[in-house]
């Protein structure tokens, strides 16, 4: 028997092993579907977190606050459309146009903590734009955003991660979003200036480290990382 008859022979028995010991594979969900899944877990958990902490003494009011719900609107819709986003970026062949999906209501967000900024300096003069540290920010989103960023990451990794940076970027702003969306719930900065800098600032830095990390947490044997 000549090479060419193994190599054959071989190929014949793969294929003879393989449609004798193949198991059906369950497609994955549609991302909407799982992140919405996601979301429901990620937001019980932000509520245990602000039940455990204690809700701040002005929710009530706060809740009747338009700017307030709409800028906690936008913070919730950015971390949904990050988590959509993410996941849809581990399913081979998906449109390119799902890693755009927190554009729109990231700068809504962005917008309006930016006109919020104009409105205090116009009532409040140097006053409403008077910046001080708050460190804890970034400590509270990170505490809320934990569990479902690692949720989200074992999610992830059913997938076929092609573009791990962006992949894991846009999961890490996902539940950073939410912990900043369950952060205004207990904290009582409400400067539109302080909420830009040290709230926004710190799910963009999670979200840029979680990026540089991603190659290394999400690999895929035999995939080349874009």
């Amino acid at each position: 028997m000549n090479d060419k008859e193994q190599s054959q022979g071989a190929t014949d028995a793969l294929i003879a092993r393989l449609a004798r010991e193949a198991r059906p594979l369950r497609p994955l969900a549609h991302p909407l579907r799982r992140a919405l899944g996601w979301a429901v877990l990620a937001l019980a958990f932000a509520a245990a977190m602000v039940w455990a902490i204690g809700p701040r003494p002005d929710l009530a009011e706060r809740l009747g606050d338009a700017r307030f719900l709409f800028e906690q609107g936008a913070a919730l819709a950015t971390g949904l459309a990050a988590a959509v986003a993410a996941l849809a970026l581990t399913i081979p062949g998906a449109p390119p146009l799902w890693r755009l999906l927190p554009v729109v209501p990231g700068a809504l967000w962005l917008g309006t903590l930016s006109l919020g900024c104009l409105r205090d300096w116009w009532a409040l003069g140097p006053e409403g734009l008077r910046l001080t540290p708050d460190p804890a920010c970034f400590l509270y989103i990170a505490l809320i955003g934990s569990l479902p960023g690692l949720v989200l990451y074992l999610m992830l990794r059913r997938g076929v991660p092609l573009a791990p940076r962006l992949t894991l970027a846009l999961a890490a702003l996902a539940a950073a979003g939410l912990g900043n969306f369950g952060l205004r719930f207990f904290h009582m900065q409400d400067a539109a200036l302080m909420v830009l800098v040290w709230q926004v600032g710190s799910v963009a830095l999670i979200a840029g480290l979680a990026g540089l990390a991603g190659r290394g947490l999400l690999r895929w044997p035999g995939a080349r990382p874009a």
